[in-house]
């Protein structure tokens, strides 16, 4: 069911769990939510019609990448990126920040917005917070975050408040320069490092500005998982129970379960698409390493329980030959495991959330994970 404004509803909570839907023109989504990384306009490995066919209502792209290369304007004139690329349903665009930070060989950043060089060849950039949200708009992202300062952890305390600092100054600038679109959204970012004090203001400063949905940044970047939590924890009672909760680039299926338990909503990661092009696989029984000889004369399938064609009606022996070979398809079957997987998880939490047993559930699917695969042939 669709909706002509962005609109959240919480349906249903168990615990600190939530169950909901966000309501948009071209679409809803279905919370709790994975959104498949469509990094440059496509999911690595993958049919955009198949990574719909496994449950996804959303999918992310990126604005660095969709910025150097096709460009912004380019995308516009051929009618938006989700013309360009055959997905007519919900697009969230991330703001760049990340990106810029990681991947640019020189950057300088000041309170204009960051300059860099692109890594592809070298040509020099400028993003600001004005620019970062033109960007999306000409994308014709359904979702749009705010440009942010994203500092890798651990890193020191001063250099954290600053960033979180500047970060609150440019959501107000990107919420100015998104005006008012119908049917769309703006997120703002919550930053802090794994400063408590830090986390908390910043997520007063953003409360305030009352924006349509609100996520949690800065966090899966070399820290172990207990901090991602606390911080977390720390951040969720300050957000409005009334909109939705985003946890960027978060992650493992365990990193998942933990985190919709303490009431995140929307998730994406890299994970199962790297992973499945890396030769591993996500399973209701943990993780397999295909490329493991072990593999090599096992008839039987990954999953055959699962729902996914990938998992169920292929050999193990034969994604360990596609893996070894270095088979373009073996990194499109795993990755076509992977997601599946992701999307029956997420499909499951739903379901366990509607019938007030997520505990017994997360409890369930952990406890499938630590027996570990099937015994070798």
């Amino acid at each position: 069911m669709t909706s002509p404004e962005f609109k959240f509803t919480l349906l249903k909570t168990d615990g600190g769990a939530r169950r909901g839907e966000v309501s948009m023109p071209r679409g809803t989504i279905r919370t709790p939510a994975f959104m498949p990384v469509g990094t440059v306009g496509t999911v690595k490995a993958m049919y955009l019609d198949q990574v719909r066919d496994t449950g996804a209502d959303i999918i992310l792209g990126n604005t660095y990448h969709l910025m150097l290369r096709p460009g912004p304007e380019r995308v516009a004139r051929l009618g938006g990126l989700h013309e360009l690329i055959r997905w007519p349903h919900p697009i969230l665009t991330d703001s760049g920040g990340f990106q810029v930070m990681s991947l640019s060989g020189l950057r300088k950043l000041d309170e204009k917005g960051v300059t860099f060089k692109s890594h592809l060849d070298g040509a020099l950039h400028h993003m600001s917070p004005e620019r970062s949200i033109e960007i999306q708009g000409l994308l014709d992202s359904d979702i749009q975050m705010q440009l942010d300062e994203c500092l890798a952890l651990p890193a020191e305390v001063k250099e954290i408040e600053r960033a979180m600092e500047m970060s609150v100054r440019w959501a107000e600038r990107c919420k100015v320069a998104f005006g008012n679109q119908p049917g769309k959204a703006m997120f703002g970012i919550v930053q802090g490092g794994d400063q408590p004090a830090l986390r908390v203001k910043s997520a007063e400063a953003l409360k305030a500005l009352d924006l349509k949905g609100y996520a949690i940044g800065g966090l899966a970047v070399g820290e172990p998982q207990n901090v991602m939590l606390d911080m977390i924890d720390t951040v969720n009672p300050h957000l409005p129970t009334e909109k939705p909760r985003y946890l960027m680039g978060v992650g493992t299926p365990d990193d998942i379960l933990k985190s919709v338990a303490r009431g995140i909503d929307m998730f994406d990661c890299v994970m199962p698409t790297r992973s499945g092009r890396h030769g591993l696989a996500f399973t209701r029984r943990g993780r397999v390493n295909i490329r493991n000889a072990r593999h090599a004369e096992d008839m039987r399938p990954l999953d055959e329980e699962s729902s996914c064609p990938a998992a169920r009606d292929y050999s193990r022996a034969y994604l360990h030959h596609l893996v070894r070979s270095n088979e373009a398809l073996g990194g499109m079957l795993l990755t076509w495991n992977n997601l599946s997987y992701y999307q029956d998880l997420m499909s499951g939490i739903r379901k366990a959330i509607d019938e007030g047993r997520f505990a017994d559930f997360m409890a369930e699917t952990q406890d499938n994970w630590a027996r570990g695969d099937l015994a070798p042939v």
